[in-house]
C-alpha cells in the first residue's frame, strides 16, 4: 500500500494550476463574503468581451450551464433537432436534452477529430435548427473545412446559411485558438467556453456564453439572473480542490495506493466534487446546473486569464516536442496537428492536449496509470464520454457515427499543461516507446 512510485503526472485532476493559483484559492477559502457576489464577475466578462471583440459575455458556473442558457434563450420550437458531433463529452448533448430538444449526432473526421461536413449535410432535416461546432482538443474546425478554398471561405458558415441553421461554437477546448486571424468563438450566433479543471484556463468549474446578438444577449443575461448562484458549500468545494490536490493528494500519490484512496475518500464524502455527476451519465441534470458564476471562481479565472499567452507558448512547445519524438514510432501522429502545418494554414491551435493513435490505446492508458503513475488522457474512450455514460440515455445510437466509435478505441491524448516539464515529457515518451 505504501510502496513508492514515481512522481505523478496528472492530465485532469487539477493540472493547470500554479502555486499562485493555489495560494489564491486558499486565501479565498477564508473570505466567504467574497464567494458569491463581487466585482470579479463583471471584470471577467469585460475581459472576455475585449479579448474576443464581441458585444456580450455572460458568465456561468460551467460550460454546460452556458450552453444550456444559450439554448433556452433561442426560443426554438419544441420538436427542434440540434446537430452536434460524436467523439465528445456528455456535457454537450445533455444541455440539449435538458432544454427539451433532440440531439442528432454527426460523425467526425478521423484525422482532425472535428465534425465531418458530408455527414452533417446528410443528417440535416426539416427539424434541424442549430449545429454545434466543437473545436476538438483546440483545433479550429474551420481550418480543415476551408482547406483548398479561397481566402476567408468558411464552409461551415456556408452550410448554416444554406439550411438556415444557427451556428453555436463549442469552445470548451479552444480558448485562444484562431482561424483566418479571428478568434474562434466569434464566428457563430453564440459560443460557450469552459473553465473546468482540465481546460485552457481553470477555475475548477466555470464557463462563459458570448454573442453579438442584442436580443439573444438580453435573454441570456435574464437567464443568468434567474439561475442564481450555487450554494456556499459548492463554492467551498471548488476552492478546496486546488488546495487539496496540490498540497496533499498529488504529493502523496508517490505512495501510490494511499494517494488513490485519499482522492476516492474525498469524492465519496463530498469533500471534493467530481468533474461529472452520476446524473449526467444518465442524461439527467444535477441541481447545481445551471447557475451563475460565483465571484470567488471569477477571481481564479481572472488570475489564469492573464497567463493565457504563457500557457499557449508552453503548450505549443510541448506539442512540437511530442510530434518530433513520436514521429516514426508505432504511434500515429497527425501532420494536421503539428505546429508547422497549422502555422502554414494561418490557424492557431490551443494545444489543449496532444492526441495520437495506437491500436492498444486503452491498454496503454491503464498501464501508464497502474505502473508509471502517469495519467494519460482518455478523451474519448467512448463516442460520448465518460466511458460509463449510458449512451441510450443521451440518445446516441451505436453505429450512427462509425468513425467516432473507431477513434474511441484507438486514441489517447498526452498532457501539455503548464506543469508538464521537459523531464516529465521524456518520462512519458520513454514509456510510450516501449509499445510495439
Amino acid at each position: 500500500m505504501f510502496s513508492k512510485s514515481p512522481k505523478p503526472i496528472s492530465i485532469s485532476l487539477s493540472p493547470n494550476t500554479e502555486r499562485d493559483d493555489t495560494l489564491l484559492a486558499l486565501k479565498l477559502i477564508f473570505c466567504p463574503w467574497k464567494w458569491k457576489q463581487g466585482k470579479a464577475i463583471g471584470k471577467l466578462e469585460n475581459e472576455f468581451k475585449k479579448y474576443f471583440n464581441v458585444k456580450y459575455a455572460v458568465s456561468f458556473n460551467s460550460g454546460r450551464s452556458s450552453f444550456f442558457a444559450i439554448l433556452k434563450s433561442l426560443n426554438l420550437p419544441k420538436d427542434s433537432e440540434v446537430l452536434l458531433q460524436a467523439f465528445t463529452c456528455n456535457a454537450v448533448p445533455n444541455p440539449v436534452l435538458w432544454a427539451g430538444f433532440t440531439p442528432v449526432y454527426v460523425d467526425c473526421d478521423e484525422n482532425d477529430f472535428n465534425i465531418d461536413l458530408e455527414d452533417l449535410k446528410q443528417k440535416i432535416s426539416p427539424n434541424s435548427k442549430a449545429v454545434v461546432v466543437q473545436h476538438t482538443f483546440g483545433l479550429p474546425a474551420f481550418a480543415k473545412a476551408s482547406a483548398g478554398k479561397p481566402a476567408n471561405t468558411n464552409e461551415i458558415l456556408e452550410i448554416c446559411r444554406e439550411h438556415n441553421l444557427i451556428l453555436i461554437e463549442d469552445c470548451a477546448h479552444s480558448l485562444g485558438a484562431e482561424f483566418d486571424g479571428q478568434k474562434v468563438g466569434a464566428f457563430g450566433k453564440a459560443a460557450f467556453f469552459s473553465f473546468s479543471r482540465d481546460k485552457v484556463i481553470s477555475s475548477i468549474y466555470g464557463g462563459m456564453a458570448t454573442t453579438n446578438d442584442d436580443a439573444l444577449a438580453k435573454k441570456i443575461r435574464q437567464f443568468q439572473t434567474e439561475s442564481g448562484y450555487p450554494s456556499a458549500y459548492w463554492v467551498f468545494q471548488q476552492l478546496l480542490h486546488p488546495v487539496l490536490l496540490n498540497f496533499v493528494i498529488l504529493p502523496i500519490y508517490k505512495f501510490f495506493d494511499l494517494g488513490k484512496m485519499f482522492l476516492i475518500f474525498s469524492q465519496i464524502f463530498h469533500i471534493l466534487s467530481k468533474a461529472v455527476h452520476w446524473k449526467e451519465k444518465r442524461g439527467e441534470r444535477p441541481d447545481y446546473f445551471p447557475k451563475a458564476l460565483p465571484n470567488a471562481l471569477a477571481v481564479l479565472a481572472l488570475n489564469q486569464f492573464k497567463k493565457l499567452d504563457k500557457f499557449y507558448n508552453h503548450r505549443r512547445k510541448i506539442s512540437e516536442i511530442y510530434y518530433n519524438e513520436l514521429k516514426g514510432t508505432k504511434f500515429q501522429v497527425f501532420e494536421e496537428l503539428s505546429p508547422p502545418h497549422l502555422d502554414s494554414l494561418g490557424s492557431k491551435h490551443s494545444y489543449l492536449r496532444f492526441t495520437v493513435k495506437h491500436k492498444d490505446a486503452h491498454k496503454i492508458i491503464r498501464e501508464s496509470w497502474d505502473k508509471e503513475n502517469i495519467l494519460i488522457g482518455d478523451w474519448y474512450t467512448s463516442p460520448i464520454a465518460p466511458f460509463d455514460t449510458q449512451l441510450d440515455k443521451v440518445k446516441y445510437e451505436l453505429g450512427s457515427c462509425p468513425t467516432a466509435e473507431k477513434l474511441s478505441e484507438v486514441t489517447l491524448n498526452l498532457p501539455t499543461h503548464i506543469n508538464i516539464s521537459e523531464k516529465d515529457l521524456k518520462r512519458i515518451t520513454d514509456f510510450l516507446r516501449k509499445w510495439k
